[in-house]
């Protein structure tokens, strides 16, 4: 018994065609991945009003974090942690100054645990000598204590 390969081909073909279409739907009609992003991006949008309250309300320019990456200026972060969230980023207060980059600790709630940034700014050392949340180091050194740009 001889097998004809053109018929054999096109039955492989379908097989592998409706293998991947169903794939891609379960996929993409599965609704984790985008409840996920979702409460990600309800996370760092706590972090970036919890930063505005501790820099100064109208100090904060710009930020790149998990929402808004900037290669440029370094990489940023998000994942869970236990009990909570952990977020990495960077704000600056206008185009003159320098990145600062921060590091914050939130409970399952969004609520504050800790917030870690980086700089000499003597209103941010004031807060922290109030608030054990809060803890200023020396500014790092490297693209995110200068200018975006990549030929520093």
């Amino acid at each position: 018994m001889q097998i004809n390969h053109r018929i054999m081909s096109w039955v492989f073909a379908i097989a592998v065609g409706l293998s991947i279409s169903f794939c891609s739907y379960t996929r993409i009609t599965d609704p984790e991945p985008a409840e996920r992003r979702a409460l990600e991006e309800r996370v760092v949008m706590a972090v970036r009003d919890v930063v505005t309250g501790y820099v100064g309300t109208d100090a904060v320019a710009e930020f790149v974090d998990p929402v808004a990456p900037k290669r440029a200026v370094g990489k940023t972060y998000i994942f869970p942690a236990a009990g909570g969230w952990e977020v990495s980023g960077y704000y600056r207060r206008s185009d003159t100054l320098g990145w600062h980059p921060y590091l914050a600790r939130l409970d399952a709630d969004a609520g504050l645990q800790s917030l870690s940034v980086s700089g000499s700014d003597p209103v941010l050392a004031a807060r922290a000598a109030a608030d054990p949340r809060l803890v200023v180091g020396a500014p790092a050194d490297g693209p995110a204590s200068g200018s975006a740009s990549p030929n520093q």
